[in-house]
């Protein structure tokens, strides 16, 4: 006959491994065989959502979810948005990321000197976005990676991005240097897109900065190559040589053919760009031509500048570009 207290002993001991075997059903790996994503939309209760998760193949049962969710995950509310999920991720830690808002962060990425053009094609294609917008206007988009959730619209997406070139520009220009060659913010903006467009070497943007401002404080005409191809294709490559008539062309854009700042940016340039123009290094130089390694020397007088242009040509003629 067994003894009363061996048996008790048997029941306590069932009902630790019972408790052992809940916690590790919640705490344990679950039954996705892949990485799944779920919706949770604004004022879903966590039943809709262990509907959902059991739909997905995250869960086994919903009814037990809950159950557990009760007994071990607290009385936080779970917060709406799009979660993805990897493989064999345990119930407790489901339930964890939505209660903590861990939803799913996609990303559109604005590069330096990108035209508004591409700015509007890579919204367009940004995945789960919604609604359209229209071409920005040049220069009005910070260039970074901006987060968005599934159902934002492009059109909030957009307002982040010039926004934050708003915000930018305006703690940059409380920075400038004395007597820098632009008036305005805008006028910054506007060489900062030049610049952009002419070197993406990051230690010489503030030297080509110099040369420009240092052709504007002189009344010189910038003469700039970007901006002879903006209105011709809007910041698309031109794929060819700039013709004679483009380099005559009368336009607002077309810095050899005028003194002064084109009309407009002619792409949306970065910080460092911005900043470069603000405070732009200490030189004389009024000219620069490519050194064939990827970056420009810099010449103070026209001399000093054929010799540089020289040199470019006879790379080019080695390297049967000529």
């Amino acid at each position: 006959m067994r003894k009363p207290g061996c048996l008790g002993l048997l029941i306590a001991l069932a009902a630790i491994l019972g408790v052992f075997l809940v916690a590790q059903s919640w705490s344990g790996a679950g039954p996705a065989e892949k990485t799944v994503t779920v919706v949770v939309p604004q004022g879903a209760t966590l039943t809709r959502a262990a509907d959902q998760l059991e739909a997905a193949g995250a869960i086994g049962s919903a009814r037990r979810f809950l159950l557990l969710a009760k007994l071990f995950g607290g009385s936080a509310p779970i917060k709406a948005g799009e979660y993805q999920l990897p493989a064999h991720v345990s119930q407790s830690d489901i339930l964890s990321a939505m209660q903590n808002g861990k939803t799913l962060q996609r990303l559109v990425t604005i590069p330096e000197g990108l035209p508004s053009i591409y700015v509007q094609q890579k919204l367009a294609e940004a995945a789960a976005l919604t609604g359209s917008v229209a071409v920005p206007a040049e220069g009005s988009v910070l260039p970074d990676s901006y987060s968005y959730q599934r159902g934002d619209t492009r059109a909030s997406v957009l307002s982040a991005m010039q926004g934050a070139m708003s915000r930018y520009l305006a703690e940059a220009w409380k920075r400038r240097q004395p007597g820098i060659a632009v008036a305005t913010p805008r006028e910054a903006l506007i060489l900062a897109s030049i610049v952009e467009k002419e070197t993406g070497k990051p230690s010489e943007r503030r030297t080509v900065a110099a040369v420009y401002s240092n052709r504007l404080k002189r009344g010189m005409p910038l003469q700039a190559d970007p901006t002879v191809i903006y209105p011709i294709t809007h910041g698309k490559p031109l794929g060819r040589r700039i013709l004679r008539s483009e380099l005559e062309a009368k336009n607002g854009y077309n810095t050899y053919a005028m003194a002064g700042l084109p009309e407009g940016p002619i792409c949306n340039p970065g910080r460092a760009s911005i900043d470069a123009v603000l405070n732009p290094a200490a030189s004389n130089a009024l000219y620069f031509v490519a050194d064939g390694t990827g970056g420009h020397v810099f010449a103070d007088t026209l001399d000093q500048h054929n010799a540089n242009v020289a040199k470019w040509y006879a790379i080019r003629r080695a390297r049967g570009e000529m």
